[in-house]
């Protein structure tokens, strides 16, 4: 048996497992109710919408023509604070340009809205907060009751980073990685006056589906951070991979000579361009950026080269031999691509799965301003990325990874 007492200070009725499953029911009970009545409130209000719109009841006549009912959008939920919701939004269709460019654009429920921003806002806040922030902004969406304390917090973080650990030491030698993407992404966080450098390896595997292979913590991007990183994956059983796509950061290649010197080499091809540049004044950028595009996507390696070179010679810019060289370096590396298929240039060509991933782990990092702890916010990205991740798309034609070589 156990005792509760109420806030009142008298003394409650002894629980018993029957007046336990009782008080659940009640409480459920009492979720769909507020659940269903929020449901009809929500579908009232649209139907309301659509009326003022229209500027007229179902089946009236209106003096201006403004569009006519077109049924319902198939039902979809949306999540909000009491849980989830069914929602159908009224369809208007025929509606005057005039009236609304867009057609009818419900101010309630926007397109492929699938949770309030509201909730949004907070979920996405509270994947950032330290210990001692979860609570209050816990209780914002559980009520003040709700049975949250520090030591629940900290085995929350304990567990992070024992499933990190645990992630961070699997072995790798039952498969292969045939292309790596690579890149430093800083992160505001631990107390330096500098930002801390995650050093990430992404994998695509040879059934086209990628990997979080790598997260390490480093001093900008230094060889010898790149190098702890590329050996750690060696040492548990990672073999060389074909080709390696990152930018023009000298840590990486020289990290990856000493630990894969067999790895070929792809130069990312917005790095590049972003170099160029910074070499150029201003009024020239958007020319040489698209001309720069287009000689990346020429259909063959010489006409490429061809191209690349008529830019970096190009009589319009002789004052600006550095942006030339800075073309032309490495030049071999940047055309790596055309040696392999066709369908997976587009990933090849740039370090964009890296990057793509991260502007998620952003948008939930950055409003926390600075993570006081550097492991912490290793955690807190890897855990992050976990979930991201399930909704990773495979490479283009995947089936043809399989008739990758080096």
């Amino acid at each position: 048996m156990r005792k509760e007492y109420a806030q009142s200070g008298e003394k409650a009725s002894e629980e018993t497992p029957e007046t336990s499953q009782v008080s659940q029911f009640i409480g459920d009970e009492l979720e769909r109710i507020a659940r269903d009545g929020a449901q009809r409130m929500l579908a009232e209000m649209l139907e309301l919408e659509v009326r003022e719109f229209l500027q007229r009841a179902r089946y009236e006549r209106g003096n201006e023509h403004r569009g006519y009912r077109n049924g319902d959008a198939p039902e979809r939920t949306i999540g909000v604070g009491l849980g989830a919701l069914n929602v159908r939004v009224p369809r208007v269709s025929d509606v005057p340009t005039e009236v609304a460019p867009n057609g009818f654009p419900s101010q309630i429920v926007r397109r492929y809205q699938r949770v309030s921003r509201t909730t949004q806002r907070t979920l996405l806040y509270l994947e950032g907060l330290s210990s001692g922030d979860f609570e209050p902004v816990f209780r914002t969406i559980l009520g003040e009751t709700a049975p949250l304390s520090a030591s629940s917090v900290g085995r929350l973080k304990e567990q992070w980073q024992a499933e990190y650990r645990a992630w961070a030491q699997r072995p790798l030698a039952d498969q292969r990685s045939l292309y790596v993407w690579v890149d430093g992404v800083y992160l505001d966080a631990g107390q330096e006056d500098e930002q801390t450098a995650l050093l990430v390896v992404l994998g695509l595997r040879a059934d086209g589906k990628k990997e979080l292979l790598g997260l390490g913590l480093g001093y900008r991007e230094s060889t010898e951070s790149w190098a702890s990183v590329l050996r750690d994956l060696r040492d548990r059983g990672m073999r060389q991979p074909i080709l390696v796509i990152g930018d023009g950061a000298l840590g990486i290649w020289a990290a990856l000579r000493a630990v894969w010197p067999q790895s070929r080499r792809q130069r990312c091809r917005n790095h590049k361009i972003c170099n160029v540049l910074d070499e150029l004044p201003q009024r020239l950028w958007a020319r040489v950026r698209t001309d720069l595009r287009q000689a990346v996507a020429a259909p063959t390696r010489a006409t490429c080269r061809e191209r690349l070179e008529k830019i970096a010679n190009d009589p319009q810019q002789a004052d600006q031999a550095t942006a030339g060289e800075t073309l032309l370096r490495d030049l071999d590396d940047f055309l790596t691509f055309y040696d392999f298929p066709k369908e997976h240039w587009v990933h090849l060509r740039t370090t964009n799965p890296i990057e793509s991933i991260f502007a998620g782990v952003r948008l939930r990092t950055d409003v926390t301003k600075r993570l006081p702890n550097r492991e912490n916010a290793r955690y807190l990205v890897f855990k992050v990325i976990e979930r991201l991740s399930q909704n990773w798309m495979g490479i283009t034609a995947g089936s043809l990874c399989r008739f990758v070589q080096r």
